[in-house]
C-alpha cells in the first residue's frame, strides 16, 4: 500500500486526469488531497463530481482549502464573498450551471464531509496551509489558519539548515510532526515547478491555478509526478487571477 499527497487542483479536471493515468494507482493505495479543487480552470463543479467518483473506488482524504471554503458557503446560501468572486470564483459559480439543485446539495455535503488537517498513523501531518500554534493543529485556535496561514512555510523556506531538530532553535510547531505536507503557497512564486521541500515540510502545490503544474507525490519514496502546465491544457482560457 502507498500513499500519494496531491496539490491543488483548482478546477483543472484534466490535470487530475493526466496525472492520475501518470500515477498507475493501485486499489490499497491511498491518496491524500491538500485542497483547493475549485477556483482557476472552468472545470470546478466537474472536479468535484469526479472526486465524489473516485473516493468510491480508492481510499481518498479530501483536506479543505480556503477556496473550498468559500465555494461551500455559496452553495450553502448563496453566499458571494468578494474575494472568492474575483479569484476563481466567477469560474466556479458559472462551472455548476448545468448541476441541478441535488447535486449541489451533494456537493455541499461533500465540502461540508471535508476535515481541516489528517495525521496519518507515522504522525505525518496533511493541511491545506498551515497553521500557528505551538502545540500543533488540534491546539490551533483560529481554525482559518489551518487554510490561510503562510507563516509556517515562511518560517521553513527561512531557516537555517545547520538547526538540528534537538536545538532550541528549532521551531516548537515543527517538532510536534514527523513531516508535514501543504499546499497553499505555490512554488512558482519562487521561481520552482515542482514540489519544494524545507526542513520538515513539502510544500505540494505547483502553481496549477496560474501557469504551473498539479502534482502528486508518492509520501514514502518522494518520487513526483505532474501534469502539463495548466494553460497549455486550457490554451482559451487565462486561470486564476494572480493579482
Amino acid at each position: 500500500m502507498q500513499t500519494f499527497v496531491i496539490g491543488d487542483i483548482h478546477g483543472g479536471l484534466k490535470a487530475l486526469i493526466q496525472l492520475l493515468n501518470k500515477m498507475e494507482i493501485k486499489d490499497e493505495d491511498t491518496l491524500v488531497f491538500v485542497g483547493d479543487y475549485v477556483d482557476g480552470w472552468s472545470e470546478s463543479a466537474q472536479v468535484i463530481q469526479f472526486l465524489m467518483a473516485l473516493s468510491q473506488k480508492i481510499n481518498c482524504i479530501f483536506i479543505k482549502g480556503n477556496h473550498d471554503v468559500w465555494c461551500e458557503d455559496w452553495l450553502r446560501d448563496d453566499a458571494v464573498n468578494p474575494i472568492w468572486y474575483m479569484h476563481g470564483g466567477k469560474e466556479t459559480m458559472d462551472s455548476y450551471a448545468d448541476f441541478s439543485e441535488d447535486e449541489k446539495k451533494e456537493h455541499l455535503a461533500f465540502f461540508e464531509s471535508m476535515p481541516l488537517y489528517y495525521i496519518d498513523d507515522k504522525n505525518r501531518l496533511f493541511v491545506h496551509a498551515g497553521f500557528t500554534s505551538m502545540h500543533g493543529v488540534e491546539k490551533e485556535v483560529f481554525k482559518a489558519s489551518l487554510y490561510f496561514d503562510r507563516t509556517l512555510w515562511e518560517m521553513a523556506i527561512t531557516m537555517d539548515k545547520r538547526i538540528e531538530k534537538n536545538s532550541e532553535l528549532y521551531p516548537k510547531r515543527l517538532k510536534h510532526y514527523n513531516e508535514i505536507y501543504i499546499g497553499h503557497t505555490p512554488t512558482i512564486n519562487f521561481n520552482v515547478d515542482v514540489p519544494m521541500h524545507a526542513v520538515n515540510i513539502w510544500n505540494i502545490d505547483t502553481g496549477a491555478a496560474f501557469t504551473g503544474k498539479l502534482s502528486a507525490m508518492n509520501i514514502e519514496t518522494k518520487a513526483f509526478f505532474q501534469s502539463d502546465n495548466l494553460p497549455a491544457l486550457y490554451p482559451n482560457e487565462k486561470g486564476r487571477n494572480k493579482a
